[in-house]
């Protein structure tokens, strides 16, 4: 049996699935990542250690397959996260930056202040904020030991180098979209933006279509040497092509640690109400584009609230909150400030509205509730700026097998979401772009016509006009400015 093996390396876990000829998933593997917080705001982790978990995933998925010929290797993953390494050696020089950190802020808030927010958002579809690697690529570089080959790159570009055995220094064009350092129009790195943020170019990886050759392995365990890596993407870009999303307007919803909400656009338009413009992925040289929301913390905010809780999992949590009363409190998990569509780094995690009327179910419920309230800001900002039309809108990760948590989004947006019964849809999509490239499904429509086993959820007749003024009044909090201490 013919098969590609697709490698999803996320925040908390890294995932590898083997997918047939027909689109069947045949085997899955996974491994836990880590993750640090050493100081206030700062996230990071150990890239040695994803590098371990990415051979762990593969090594289970391969032992619990049937035989089978692995004919090419898929990448996706965790975007907006950055680390630096020796060319030459391999060995890391610093940690992987994490998309959620934020100890660049004071870097990013100078930009803003010297009015270059304008101009980057111009060539890049991006608003200045420290998720972004620009000013967390020039942190790493200025700590970087000196006299050593260093290169620096996102966690594709990682992944591929120890894939290839240090050959290969290389990333695809939707990783590169979201550096800021890349112009969407031209599609190159800037010298420009590279001026603004102080980073050398000469350590950024070469740019590639996602579909395409990005070099052959020589470290894989279970995989021969010599297999071809012929497709690299972000996580949430991958999931959009693994749903078959080509149509012009059709998006979907990942739900994980944050979430990132998605809609294809039928060419490049400049973002506006607080959403970016990104490449969704690179075929043949042409980048399709998209409208994207990213929300730092999401289904993060689950085990958190169980725990304060003392409830035993986040199963509990979400069975507690389905039994909600009318009314309570609102909640923002603004834990690392709030991003899209807001995008306020100050922002701090609140609970508004409690009395002594708010019972533990409501606090259950306003933690849930604020998942799926996330994702209606941004589809609101999106409808605005798309002329009120969407298409179909696709849902994965996790969260997503949660009808309960479903339907809940589908009520809040007034539309209805399609839940997919694989939850790996990112690393479906990196399988096809690899199919793609390997002439094994021949093109975008046979794809598409790929089985899927999609479940609709329609939004029910719910008035949410309470619950919409409860998040306002929140999100209002959250991000208010405290006056002084007494005594400044």
């Amino acid at each position: 049996m013919r098969a590609i093996l697709a490698i999803d390396q996320g925040t908390t876990n890294s995932k590898a699935i083997l997918v047939s000829e027909t689109g069947a998933l045949i085997s899955r593997g996974f491994a836990p990542v880590g993750i640090s917080y050493p100081q206030p705001g700062w996230v990071e982790q150990d890239p040695t250690r994803i590098w371990q978990s990415v051979c762990e995933a593969v090594g289970t998925c391969i032992d619990t397959a049937p035989r089978v010929t692995i004919e090419a290797v898929a990448i996706s993953n965790q975007r907006e996260s950055v680390t630096v390494w020796d060319g030459e050696t391999g060995e890391a020089l610093g940690p992987v930056v994490s998309w959620q950190c934020r100890r660049t802020a004071p870097d990013c808030a100078t930009l803003i202040e010297r009015g270059h927010s304008q101009r980057i958002q111009e060539l890049t579809g991006l608003p200045i904020d420290p998720m972004f690697p620009g000013s967390k690529v020039k942190w790493l570089l200025d700590r970087s030991p000196k006299g050593r080959s260093v290169r620096i790159g996102t966690v594709d570009s990682w992944l591929i180098h120890r894939l290839s055995g240090g050959k290969q220094h290389v990333c695809d064009a939707s990783n590169a979209a979201r550096s800021q350092l890349f112009d969407l129009k031209s599609q190159r790195w800037s010298d420009e933006l590279c001026a603004l943020f102080g980073v050398s170019m000469d350590v950024l990886p070469e740019v590639l279509d996602s579909s395409g050759q990005f070099g052959t392995t020589s470290a894989l365990p279970g995989v021969p040497a010599g297999t071809p890596i012929c497709a690299a993407i972000g996580d949430s870009h991958a999931a959009l092509f693994g749903h078959g999303a080509y149509k012009a307007g059709d998006g979907k919803v990942t739900f994980g640690t944050g979430s990132s909400v998605m809609a294809t656009l039928p060419r490049f338009i400049a973002p506006h109400n607080g959403i970016t413009t990104t490449v969704a992925w690179r075929i043949a040289g042409t980048p399709t584009f998209a409208f994207e929301g990213n929300i730092l913390v999401s289904a993060a905010s689950l085990p958190w609230m169980a725990e304060v809780l003392g409830l035993p999992d986040v199963g509990a949590l979400v069975e507690l909150a389905a039994t909600a009363g009318p009314g309570g409190p609102g909640f923002v998990p603004a834990f690392v400030g709030l991003g899209a569509p807001h995008w306020n780094s100050d922002a701090r995690a609140l609970f508004s509205q409690i009395s002594f009327n708010t019972t533990r179910a409501q606090m259950a419920r306003a933690v849930t509730d604020s998942i799926a309230l996330q994702v209606h800001d941004v589809f609101s900002a999106m409808q605005s700026q798309n002329g009120g039309t969407m298409g179909s809108l696709y849902v994965d990760g996790g969260p997503s097998q949660n009808t309960f948590l479903m339907q809940c989004v589908a009520d809040l947006l007034a539309h209805p979401i399609i839940q997919c019964a694989a939850p790996e849809a990112s690393a479906l999509g990196a399988a096809y772009l690899a199919g793609l490239s390997l002439g094994m499904w021949p093109d975008l429509e046979t794809v598409a016509r790929l089985p899927r086993h999609n479940t609709v959820i329609r939004p029910q007749a719910n008035d949410n006009s309470e619950r919409l003024k409860t998040w306002s009044d929140a999100i209002a909090r959250s991000t208010f400015e405290p006056p002084p201490a007494i005594g400044e």
